[in-house]
């Protein structure tokens, strides 16, 4: 008695495969997706968390201060295009912009205009630093060396290397209360990743996807608008 042998014929094989490669193929892009949208959220996150410390100290600062002036020869705020600087009579703040860092990065030397340390004393570099300061020390010698004693660094390195990339402050004389000695200030300030090539031109957005600089994985750009109001301490 013969009997038939029984298999897979070729065109049953092929698309067996077929449909093999096609479930891998899917299970590859869905891997790789999850992979992305894992990446942007720890982005986002370090960005976030970030923003929270700087918006939560300041607030902590400055609602502990007296009344200072950001304007005219008095001026406690200096904000230059590779960084600034924030008195509050307390402590200070100083900062270089993600556009400087990136610059000294790859150059590796640090920049005239520049907030820098004492090269005697440390070669670190600023990112987002606060000092005590009563006498606002740092606000009239502007171009002055900064020591590196007792400073805290509120804009570490991370995972994904964030700047500070614009920093703005504002009062209202008209809010001011003669009374209290209390003022509102509006602090609005933007912190991000320091990617300059998937940043925007003016470093407050990131590139679309469509761009081929982009990298949205990588990329998180975020703008932090706190108002604070100080004490009645007369200073």
């Amino acid at each position: 008695m013969n009997h038939a042998r029984k298999g897979f014929t070729l065109v049953e094989l092929m698309l067996a495969m077929s449909f093999l490669s096609v479930l891998l193929i899917a299970i590859a892009l869905t891997i790789i997706q999850i992979g992305n949208m894992y990446n942007r959220g720890l982005t986002l996150k370090e960005v976030n968390q970030a923003g929270r410390t700087v918006s939560a100290d300041l607030q902590r600062t400055i609602s502990g201060s007296a009344t200072f002036d950001i304007s005219g020869a008095s001026t406690r705020f200096i904000n230059q295009p590779w960084g600034g600087r924030l008195c509050t009579g307390q402590y200070s703040y100083i900062w270089n912009y993600g556009t400087t860092l990136d610059l000294m990065a790859r150059t590796g030397t640090t920049r005239a205009n520049s907030n820098l340390y004492d090269p005697n004393v440390s070669t670190n570099t600023i990112r987002f630093i606060k000092v005590e300061d009563s006498s606002s020390f740092y606000c009239t010698t502007a171009n002055g060396f900064i020591s590196p004693v007792g400073v805290i660094e509120l804009l570490r390195v991370g995972d994904r290397d964030l700047a500070l990339h614009s920093f703005r402050i504002t009062s209202d004389p008209l809010a001011r209360d003669a009374a209290t000695r209390q003022a509102l200030y509006a602090i609005s300030f933007i912190i991000g990743t320091n990617d300059q090539a998937a940043l925007a031109s003016n470093s407050s957005t990131c590139r679309p996807p469509r761009d081929t600089a982009s990298n949205v994985n990588y990329c998180s750009v975020n703008q932090f608008d706190i108002v604070v109001r100080t004490s009645n301490a007369v200073q």
